[in-house]
């Protein structure tokens, strides 16, 4: 092995032991921060999932999401991604009893203050009890449409990809409908922006 060679080899060996030492120290949550990080759990959990029911629609990224129509907390009926059509969409999918959801819903609220008619409209389904949801929104209220969901195989968070059920778990819509990203976990202060903009 020449020269060259060993240099490259102690750089690859260097590098690896980098990002274990990183991962030791820091946990996965830098690299979960990540689009090459969320690519890479959603791929393990999607190769561990499993198989959906027959015949229920789930989207894949770049693919145009299936129509879901949930309630809202006032007893009307949204239709995704159709009611919010030539707009992108941020869909996060929470529960009450979820403490990463809790924490990053602030942060939901914060964005989609900041958006116009034409921005990224954010919209959260819960996947909870109704009681459960109200009362919760009544300590942290946000400004942006909440729908109801139910929890199981057939649930809104696995149509749009997530069949392990991880909450929170969040969605990036085109304004044509098609899936852009997907993230699992919350959002940190300030990343939302940055995630959308990408």
């Amino acid at each position: 092995m020449g020269s060259t060679g060993r240099i490259l080899l102690v750089a690859v060996v260097a590098g690896v032991l980098g990002a274990a030492a990183g991962l030791w120290l820091n946990g996965p949550g830098p690299l979960l921060r990540t689009e090459v990080g969320q690519r890479a759990l959603h791929s393990v959990l999607q190769s561990t999932a499993p198989a959906p029911p027959a015949g229920l629609a789930v989207a894949s990224r770049g693919e145009v999401i299936p129509s879901l129509q949930l309630p809202t907390l006032d007893d009307d009926r949204i239709t995704l991604p159709a009611a919010y059509a030539g707009r992108p969409i941020l869909i996060n999918l929470w529960a009450s009893w979820c403490g990463p959801c809790i924490e990053e819903m602030p942060e939901l609220d914060r964005f989609a203050a900041t958006q116009d008619t034409n921005g990224t409209q954010v919209v959260g389904i819960a996947l909870d009890d109704e009681a459960a949801v109200r009362e919760f929104l009544r300590r942290i209220p946000v400004r942006y449409p909440i729908l109801l969901d139910q929890a199981g195989p057939r649930d809104a968070g696995v149509q749009l990809g997530n069949p392990k059920g991880v909450l929170p778990y969040t969605v990036l819509v085109s304004a044509d409908g098609r899936l852009l990203k997907q993230k699992i976990g919350p959002f940190q202060h300030g990343e939302i922006d940055n995630w959308v903009a990408d």
